[in-house]
């Protein structure tokens, strides 16, 4: 990649970020609000060591949620289905885990694989009806998403799927998650290599599981034949039929693959603090990863940067409720960040392939 190709991809969120402040601003402005004052306080707000791990914290569920809204994109395909995926499979991983007793480790993965086959199984209902009836993935998986919340809600209403029965399980909320079934803190990890913990917070273990999932992303999609006909078909279907890709076998795989990762969306939350799931679970987290998908390029570590920018946004809010600034300026803000990424990787990339196009032209023919 050359240095002006990098910088006009570098370009395009500095501009989006300026584009959300400008707009913020003047809606602050335009409501008597100091823009100067309430971005100085969610600035000081959010760097505090707690707030830090707070990010952090809340940032995996919405990377989880990018990356597997981003291996769609990859071929051209919409899961937005994410929602359901992750709160379906975050059930049936609370009921399961609740139910068994294992070793710590062994315990941990049997949760972790309930997570990610019961969203790849829930993708694979999309998955089927594409290849088999041609219905677009955008209507089925947000169809979908329905479904599994009354489903969810069903269950536990009914107390059946875990929930309800003796052993803390209420109506509402599957029972408790043993402790061999959760994942450790790192706040001893980072107290040994010297970093200072605040008191009263805990670093979600999910993290690392992020990070795998992150570099695991990179090498399927980058590094292997499945990710080069998957993007091979979001570039140039007609192309890649003619080259030999299977689009059915790969579309079917690639929403598999998106529905695995969106499983584990729910893992943050579930054994990192709540450690079953109720009705009081947290929602939205789907959507708000294909934001993050949106805004990161598709790309793992641009998913990762989003998702730490929207967590940042989320948290630094608090600080609003006691200076009198009504936290609808972030979910602005969030919005406009959204749209101005879009237009302006749009932008960026007809600039790039213009001057490519230009180049191409002015080299002179072969004699």
């Amino acid at each position: 990649m050359t240095i002006r190709r990098l910088a006009l991809r570098l370009l395009a969120p500095g501009v989006a970020l300026l584009a959300a402040f400008t707009v913020s601003s003047l809606v602050l402005a335009g409501t008597g609000h100091s823009p100067t004052d309430t971005w100085s306080a969610m600035g000081r707000f959010g760097v505090r060591p707690e707030s830090v791990v707070s990010v952090l914290n809340r940032a995996v569920p919405l990377y989880f949620a990018g990356l597997a809204a981003a291996a769609g994109f990859q071929m051209g395909l919409f899961n937005i289905g994410v929602e359901g995926q992750y709160r379906l499979a975050a059930l049936a991983a609370a009921a399961v885990g609740a139910a068994v007793s294992l070793p710590p480790v062994l315990h941990v993965t049997l949760v972790l694989l309930v997570a990610l086959a019961v969203g790849a199984a829930w993708a694979g209902v999309a998955a089927a009806l594409k290849v088999r009836r041609s219905v677009h993935e955008v209507l089925s998986t947000l169809m979908l998403n329905f479904v599994a919340t009354g489903l969810v809600a069903a269950l536990l209403a009914t107390g059946t799927g875990g929930a309800g029965g003796t052993a803390g399980g209420l109506a509402g909320e599957t029972k408790l998650i043993p402790l061999s079934g959760r994942m450790p803190a790192l706040n001893r990890l980072l107290e040994w290599i010297g970093l200072p913990f605040p008191i009263g917070s805990r670093l979600d273990g999910v993290l690392v599981l992020a990070v795998v999932a992150g570099f695991a992303y990179h090498l399927l999609i980058r590094r292997s034949c499945f990710g080069f006909e998957l993007r091979a078909l979001g570039v140039n279907p007609r192309a890649a039929r003619a080259g030999g890709v299977n689009p059915v076998g790969v579309t079917v795989r690639t929403l598999l693959v998106s529905g695995a990762l969106a499983g584990l969306v729910g893992i943050g939350p579930l054994l990192g603090n709540s450690y079953r799931y109720s009705i009081d679970f947290p929602t939205g987290l789907g959507f708000a990863g294909i934001a993050a998908a949106l805004v990161g390029r598709n790309h793992p570590l641009g998913v990762a940067l989003a998702s730490l920018l929207f967590a940042f946004l989320d948290r630094s809010a608090q600080i609003l409720d006691l200076t009198g600034v009504p936290r609808e300026i972030v979910l602005i803000m969030e919005g406009v960040i959204l749209l101005s990424s879009v237009v302006a990787y749009e932008v960026a990339s007809g600039l790039i392939e213009t001057r490519e196009a230009r180049l191409a032209a002015s080299i002179d023919e072969c004699p």
